[in-house]
């Protein structure tokens, strides 16, 4: 299967601007190769959705340029259609591009598998009605990520680790209220994430058995651990080997609830969502995404 026309979907502010440079390139080319392409740009999340949507509707694959959150916003557009989502990562984080196998250090060769490379039916989360592609995290991480927003910190994937290791100097536990598969259970802990994608947090393989297509997410819980134990949790992460360590669980799931006992950022694929409880469950085989 060619691919003949394309519909991108850019974050202007993405990578510190450097989105809008990365399209450019993408779209020469790919027009090189014979495709047609159009450039719009997303003035925010809602209206790279609705730029999403208006480009499944003209039968155009779409394209998702930027960090993690226009992924998930530009997935809301074409979710239960036919229409094939590409990822060209030009974000921080750029998570979702890790589990992606296209060869991103080469335009031409990029602009190919465009072209040419299968796609199949991957799983999505919904948290409420908001589309995750990566994963839903509240405590610890998404203080983290939430301070990585705010604070003057280079637009890299280290800035996540820099700002949990600031965030971490005043952090206390959270007691977590949750209810998983239809069961409730209490966890004192520092974190919650519920992963589609087995990385978050600027590469951290935080979910490593977690996988796009099998119907399932990924709930992993960091328990009661003290500042002390929780820095090589950090360091483990980095190569997913923290799951075997004391006080670390991961399971697959369906859906679960999570409530919190004191105001918790809750955040998804690097954006704010609101307060809790939040309800997340698993949309199998929502999305056809290429190279997956």
């Amino acid at each position: 299967m060619i691919r003949e026309a394309f519909t991108a979907v850019v974050n202007p502010a993405a990578g510190s601007g450097s989105a809008a440079a990365t399209m450019i390139g993408l779209a020469r080319a790919l027009r090189e190769t014979g495709a047609r392409v159009q450039v719009t740009y997303s003035r925010g999340l809602e209206h790279a959705t609705e730029l999403a949507a208006a480009a499944a509707a003209s039968g155009d694959t779409v394209l998702a340029v930027g960090g993690d959150g226009i992924v998930g916003a530009v997935a809301a557009g074409v979710l239960g259609t036919e229409v094939e989502l590409g990822v060209v990562p030009a974000g921080r984080g750029n998570d979702l591009a890790r589990a992606v196998r296209l060869p991103r250090d080469d335009v031409a060769a990029f602009a190919a598998a465009l072209r040419e490379s299968p796609s199949r039916p991957v799983d999505v989360a919904m948290a409420g009605e908001r589309v995750v592609i990566g994963s839903v995290c509240a405590g610890l991480d998404a203080a983290a990520n939430d301070a990585a927003n705010r604070w003057r910190l280079p637009r890299k994937p280290i800035a996540y680790q820099i700002a949990a290791v600031g965030v971490l100097a005043r952090w206390q536990p959270i007691t977590y209220d949750l209810t998983v598969d239809g069961v409730r259970e209490q966890l004192r802990g520092n974190t919650v994430v519920v992963a589609n994608c087995a990385f978050y947090g600027g590469a951290l393989k935080v979910a490593p058995a977690a996988v796009l297509d099998d119907g399932l997410l990924d709930l992993v819980t960091i328990g009661d651990l003290n500042r002390r134990r929780l820095v090589p949790v950090l360091t483990a992460m980095r190569r997913g080997e923290h799951v075997t360590m004391p006080g670390i669980a991961s399971r697959p799931i369906r859906e679960v609830t999570i409530a919190t006992d004191r105001p918790t950022p809750f955040y998804a694929d690097g954006e704010r969502l609101p307060a809790g409880p939040l309800t997340v469950r698993v949309r199998p085989a929502a999305l056809r995404l290429i190279g997956a």
